[in-house]
């Protein structure tokens, strides 16, 4: 299985755009999208359409800029799957999330973060291969030491250090685009809009 994963989207439709040729020409499989999708709602056009007229499914997670009601309604309206506290297998590999962050528009407390992947978690647990995915970093982990102001989540180290699932894809601190370290035995990329190509 082949992912493309990115976030911190923020309406840019030249970025989205080349997101969506990126992965028609990688012919990836899935497209999983770590929030931020808008920039604070001002419109939702041109985010996941791009990437229907390529053909390609798409999961998503809203992030700290947009509600789970526009999360929702962009999945229903592209034939997305909305992971926020739910769950998505594909063959062996099976994506669970939680969307939000612990600051923003759209603002979980770390209970609540940590509710929403220990719930979505079921829906995945069998699978072979178990990917998080969340907008809000994990506290306590490299890409929190990039940004002052934007704290990790302790819901999400938590759900980490419990359910250990292979892979957290996540975004939410800019600075810390494209950076990968380990927690535990789970491997964590803040993927942010310069997307990643990943293979399962």
């Amino acid at each position: 299985m082949k992912i493309l994963a990115a976030g911190c989207l923020h309406n840019d439709a030249t970025l989205i755009g080349g997101l969506a040729e990126q992965a028609e020409r990688e012919n990836v499989d899935l497209v999983v999208l770590c929030g931020d999708l808008t920039m604070g709602e001002q419109t939702t056009e041109n985010i996941i359409g791009p990437f229907a007229r390529k053909g390609k499914k798409v999961a998503l997670v809203p992030g700290n800029h947009e509600t789970i009601a526009t999360a929702d309604f962009l999945a229903k309206k592209y034939g997305a799957t909305n992971l926020h506290g739910y769950g998505l297998t594909h063959g062996e590999v099976g994506l669970f999330g939680c969307g939000g962050a612990n600051i923003g528009l759209f603002q979980l407390s770390e209970d609540e973060i940590f509710y929403h992947l220990y719930r979505s978690h079921k829906y995945v647990k069998d699978a072979k291969k178990r990917i998080m995915v969340t907008h809000v970093h994990p506290a306590e982990s490299l890409m929190e030491q990039f940004s002052e102001f934007v704290r990790g989540s302790t819901g999400v180290t938590k759900a980490i250090e419990m359910l250990k699932p292979d892979l957290l894809l996540c975004s939410h601190v800019h600075e810390a685009s494209g950076l990968e370290e380990t927690i535990g035995t789970t491997r964590v990329l803040n993927v942010s809009k310069i997307g990643k190509v990943i293979e399962i």
